[in-house]
């Protein structure tokens, strides 16, 4: 019985532990364990009534003092270490220490998550073994921690066959995203096609860009090297809806036109249709023109009624030589502060490109930024007629050169100027302001051809300006981010001293040190 007695305590505490470990593993059964549970404080207040003397005579000991400080140290501690982890779960922070953040997110795909209105489920059908199932985890834990309006679940199909009959689910890595009644679907494990199925789900309704034709201009469908192929693939990807316009035969535009692009004409537009992109960017209309050297002469007059200078020249510059062009390619590496270029920080080329430049006489309600230009050892090439292609001094224009512009046009409201009178003592509703036209002009259009669209940022670039004429800045474009090789280039003999000195001389000198240290220990 005095065994029982002294030992009642840890009985008790057994039948706690006992308790929870099967709360643990059978959380369905509830009645055994709240009985353990049960019986173990009944122990242990029947052992504090049967030992009351005892646990008495023990507080006021000095040792029980000691311990009891020492594990009231030990409980603070405890308690801190709880508050942080607490603490640091519900406001933790990731940081990307590689150079080129290949852990992170693009600024893009953050914009996009934050600008979320609704939530959106995302679907993964992975079978465990598969090899990318690991790399789109980390990707969605990603997106995820910027934005708790993406919620998500790894499904394995093997052992899901309903889900993947109710999704029509025909490949092992398909991922569906599902917002409301809307729902898109991808097959590759990237950020560029997590992040673009995610611009069109959340989009309401699809805007839609029209390349005009009939003038010369490259084809949205041709995948030649001139062709424009690859800039309608990634506008489809952002979201947009391509499509191709004639003006020869309309004197208006399509009602669902978000933006008009002329990329590159040959021959002068008709006078109705100039008459007519006139109109539409006076109502708030965008326009994004791309003119190269030496075609479409009528542009110029066109241009300078919005405050832009087209030359009849060629800007040539010596850099492009060192990176493997020739003179007749501008780089550009700086750029002038606006929401196109405010987180681009690539270099884009311009092949066979013309100047742009700013009118010093500014038309009424006209604002003109110049957003690139080339570089200081580059100039404008006005003497065109000539074999040999020089700098000479009070001919040509020393660089930098503009290459590219765009101009803000503010709408006027439709009717009259003059505003209705209200009745006597009635206040007059104002009209509601209409929205200012954009105008974008570059000097070149084969910059976004498909030969040229993947060097540096050019089609970045080319985007970048298309979402801000559609006021979808927050679908600015950032180019993916690449891993660099980090290697270094050992000769032989450097690779042998380097084997020599770490597999060979270090562990015999801690070998000798260890050694040394033993015997002298034996003889003291």
């Amino acid at each position: 019985m005095d065994i029982i007695k002294k030992h009642l305590n840890y009985i008790g505490l057994v039948l706690i532990l006992a308790a929870l470990i099967a709360l643990r593993i059978w959380p369905h059964l509830k009645t055994v364990p709240v009985i353990f549970l049960i019986l173990g404080a009944a122990a242990i207040g029947l052992y504090m009534y049967l030992n009351l003397s005892l646990l008495k005579q023990g507080f006021k000991r000095k040792s029980f003092l000691y311990s009891s400080n020492l594990l009231l140290l030990v409980v603070f501690v405890l308690g801190i270490l709880v508050l942080v982890n607490v603490f640091l779960a519900r406001h933790h922070h990731r940081f990307d220490f590689t150079e080129t953040r290949i852990h992170s997110l693009s600024d893009q795909t953050v914009t996009v998550l934050e600008n979320l209105e609704e939530d959106i489920s995302v679907h993964l059908f992975f079978r465990e073994g598969n090899m990318t199932r690991g790399r789109m985890e980390n990707l969605m834990q990603n997106y995820r921690y910027h934005s708790n309006r993406i919620k998500y679940e790894f499904i394995d199909p093997d052992k899901n066959p309903g889900l993947v009959k109710r999704y029509d689910v025909k490949q092992d890595g398909t991922t569906i995203f599902e917002s409301g009644e809307k729902d898109n679907r991808i097959t590759d494990v990237s950020e560029e096609e997590i992040t673009n199925a995610l611009i069109k789900i959340s989009r309401g309704e699809k805007k839609t860009v029209y390349f005009l034709e009939g003038h010369g201009e490259g084809g949205i469908e041709d995948t030649e090297d001139l062709g424009y192929s690859l800039a309608k693939d990634e506008l489809e990807k952002m979201g947009y809806e391509v499509k191709t316009l004639s003006l020869a035969l309309s004197e208006t535009f399509p009602g669902d036109i978000a933006l008009l692009i002329v990329p590159g004409p040959e021959k002068d537009l008709l006078p109705n249709e100039l008459d007519t992109i006139r109109g539409y960017i006076s109502g708030g209309g965008r326009v994004f023109l791309m003119i190269d050297p030496e075609t479409a002469p009528g542009m110029t007059e066109f241009v300078k009624e919005y405050g832009i200078g087209l030359t009849n020249d060629l800007v040539i510059d010596t850099v492009s030589r060192l990176l493997g062009g020739d003179y007749f390619m501008p780089v550009v590496n700086e750029y002038t502060s606006h929401p196109i270029t405010e987180k681009f920080r690539y270099a884009t080329f311009f092949p066979y490109a013309r100047s742009i430049e700013a009118l010093e006489d500014q038309p009424e309600g006209v604002t003109v930024e110049v957003l690139a230009n080339s570089s200081g050892n580059s100039w404008s090439e006005r003497q065109l007629t000539e074999k040999q292609v020089k700098f000479d001094e009070g001919l040509d224009k020393a660089g930098p050169i503009g290459l590219a512009a765009v101009v803000t046009i503010e709408s006027k409201p439709k009717g009259d100027s003059a505003m209705p009178e209200g009745e006597e003592g009635t206040e007059t509703s104002e009209a509601p302001a209409s929205k200012e036209g954009r105008l974008a002009v570059f000097g070149d259009s084969d910059f976004i051809a498909n030969n040229y669209y993947n060097l540096s940022g050019n089609g970045n670039f080319f985007l970048n300006t298309a979402n801000w004429l559609t006021e979808e800045e927050d679908l600015i474009a950032i180019q993916p981010k690449t891993q660099t090789p980090r290697t270094i280039q050992l000769t032989p003999s450097q690779g042998r001293l380097i084997f020599f000195t770490s597999v060979l001389i270090l562990p015999l000198l801690v070998l000798v040190t260890g050694l040394v240290v033993w015997v002298r220990r034996r003889k003291l």
